[in-house]
């Protein structure tokens, strides 16, 4: 039986969603910083509240930090739909029993997480991949040192339903049927 490498992004400042999706694909550079960066550019161009921004919008702007990444949602359902993915908001109050683990079309999972880092000086948000490889789940959170096995499904439905406990957001990540 052949053993799967598995591709582990580990964190860089705060590109969480760019380690995310690269991890959730299994491909280096799947995307890169250019890329996510030109489509946060991209959905500036579309806002209809443009018009209402402050001059520290020129870094803090409304879908990216120009100075350490963080991007938002956004950005994450442009980039996988560029991809052929569709991305379905979870909705939390059917917990994560209502999710099909093993669905074919269901190609893995986003996470937006609370963090505080800094003795708890600073809060924010961070974005997780878990994705099912070979069989077997992993949590490919780029905080990690190295990806983290689940050793069944129900782990996995019990870590979603934690998730969902302390305030995090599940998207889930689907195959194209086209």
């Amino acid at each position: 039986m052949e053993v799967k490498q598995i591709y582990h992004e580990k964190q860089r400042l705060q590109f969480c969603l760019l380690h995310a999706l690269n991890n959730l694909l299994q491909e280096k550079d799947s995307f890169t910083r250019v890329e996510l960066d030109a489509i946060a550019d991209k959905l500036v161009l579309e806002d209809p509240n443009r018009g209402s921004w402050t001059p520290l919008s020129i870094i803090f702007k409304p879908h990216h930090n120009v100075l350490t990444g963080n991007y938002d949602v956004n950005v994450l359902i442009t980039a996988l739909e560029s991809r052929r993915k569709r991305v379905v908001w979870h909705d939390r109050r059917n917990g994560a029993s209502s999710i099909n683990l093993s669905g074919e079309s269901l190609m893995g999972i986003m996470l937006n997480i609370s963090v505080r880092k800094f003795a708890g000086l600073w809060r924010g948000r961070h974005w997780v991949a878990l994705r099912s490889i070979g069989g077997v789940w992993y949590n490919l959170d780029s905080d990690l040192s190295a990806p983290k096995p689940f050793q069944h499904e129900e782990e996995v439905k019990q870590f979603l339903d934690n998730v969902i406990i302390q305030g995090g957001e599940l998207l889930l990540v689907l195959n194209d049927r086209v």
